[in-house]
């Protein structure tokens, strides 16, 4: 059998499952960790439950994939989790979700197995998100998990350094209430509120404009230009100031 009739023949086999996003649909692809409780914890002992340098490869990741080639707008990270939203208009490989979670995931895992030197990955799931309201709410959800997981996390760890075993301290926090949980850590001289920002709303990275001094190199004249760059915010409003956040990036993503 030649070439082009296998290709016809075996082709159809690869492509017959393929789901593609439909146009004007929101595309968010989430990108999770593998395993990311043995690799922080045991293989590269990170401390717990926030490390910086830890905090710093997620969001060196966060941007690669944010700069990989594809429009994103707003990338989110929280803990081992990344959050990214495209530009509504995006079209690559005709909007294939199999492509973008392989490539996404694919860039994501070498990137943070360069930086930590060992072997990693990340599975990427895409959100087909039809209304801007839908991408505002993902967002709300996505900061409230990781105010939730931050609170959780410091309480766990409190009482693990107290000499609970993984068992004890989980059945100790089973059915706590918030309250109860901030008078845990208050107890033993930590203030939730007082914590960093990107403990418990996460890190967004998002395109900024600047302005660029410089010189006409014809004439010589003094000029400012007019410049884009990926920024990484550690302080996000909460509440309604991140509603209106997240509307504004919204609109930048029609």
């Amino acid at each position: 059998m030649q070439f082009d009739d296998l290709d016809r023949k075996l082709r159809v086999f690869e492509t017959a499952h393929d789901h593609c996003v439909l146009p004007g649909i929101y595309i968010v692809a989430r990108l999770d960790g593998r395993s990311f409780t043995r690799l922080t914890g045991e293989l590269c002992q990170f401390d717990k439950p926030f490390d910086v340098r830890f905090r710093d490869h997620m969001i060196a990741v966060t941007q690669h994939v944010m700069t990989c080639g594809f429009r994103v707008v707003y990338g989110y990270t929280q803990s081992d989790k990344i959050s990214l939203l495209l530009h509504r208009a995006e079209d690559p490989f005709g909007r294939k979700e199999r492509k973008l979670n392989s490539i996404l995931a694919g860039e994501a895992s070498a990137t943070l197995a360069l930086a930590l030197r060992r072997a990693c990955s990340f599975d990427c799931r895409v959100c087909q998100l039809p209304t801007a309201e839908d991408v505002g709410d993902y967002f709300r959800w996505r900061q409230e998990d990781a105010h939730r997981n931050a609170l959780n996390g410091h309480c766990y760890w409190l009482l693990r350094a107290q000499g609970q075993t993984e068992a004890q301290a989980t059945h100790r926090l089973l059915g706590l209430s918030t309250a109860a949980k901030h008078e845990l850590l208050f107890a033993h001289g930590t203030n939730f509120n007082d914590l960093p920002a990107w403990q418990k709303r996460g890190v967004g990275l998002y395109w900024e404009t600047y302005e660029k001094p410089g010189r006409n190199p014809l004439t010589g004249q003094a000029v400012v230009a007019t410049r884009t760059r990926l920024k990484h915010d550690l302080d996000l409003p909460m509440r309604a100031d991140y509603d209106a956040f997240l509307h504004d990036l919204v609109a930048r993503a029609q």
